[in-house]
């Protein structure tokens, strides 16, 4: 039996459009724009948008935060049938816990050329050698996602930040 939850263009644009709003919040507080939501069964469980800056804590991504908020909210550390939808493929860290969540699917924007694993460094939601699999679909707003991240570095590199 499995848990992946199927497509739906729809509530998959209107979720991600959630992330990007948080993302955008992430950049007006001076962190790097990714933002995410875990949804289940149409309602939303937790979002979260980058803080590593002023949580002074290198795990506190966009979707660690989002899981935290989502685990707390159902008394549960695991969220099978969940859907994370977030602005930036997850990386490394995010991913394991993703899969240590046991949440069904992920959607992104952005390609992570630079860290991602989901298909662009790794790709660990297809690893065969782990127990859970996670379905995932990238480049959902990927453009919006994309300019964010880019106002932001060219903003920071204009003042030297």
């Amino acid at each position: 039996m499995s848990d992946a939850v199927p497509a739906d263009s729809e509530a998959d644009l209107r979720w991600m459009r959630v992330a990007l709003d948080l993302a955008a919040e992430a950049a007006a507080a001076g962190e790097v724009p990714v933002g995410a939501v875990v949804v289940r069964d149409g309602v939303e469980l937790g979002r979260g948008r980058n803080g590593p800056i002023a949580a002074r804590d290198a795990t506190a991504h966009a979707e660690i935060v989002a899981i935290r908020a989502a685990c707390a909210a159902v008394d549960n550390y695991r969220l099978p049938g969940a859907t994370l939808y977030c602005t930036l493929e997850p990386c490394a860290m995010c991913a394991g816990a993703i899969g240590h969540a046991r949440i069904a699917r992920v959607v992104y924007g952005a390609d992570d050329f630079r860290a991602g694993a989901a298909h662009s460094i790794f790709a660990v939601f297809d690893e065969p050698r782990l127990n859970h699999r996670v379905a995932h679909e990238g480049r959902v707003l990927a453009d919006e996602s994309a300019e964010l991240l880019r106002r932001f570095f060219r903003a920071r590199r204009a003042t030297g930040g």
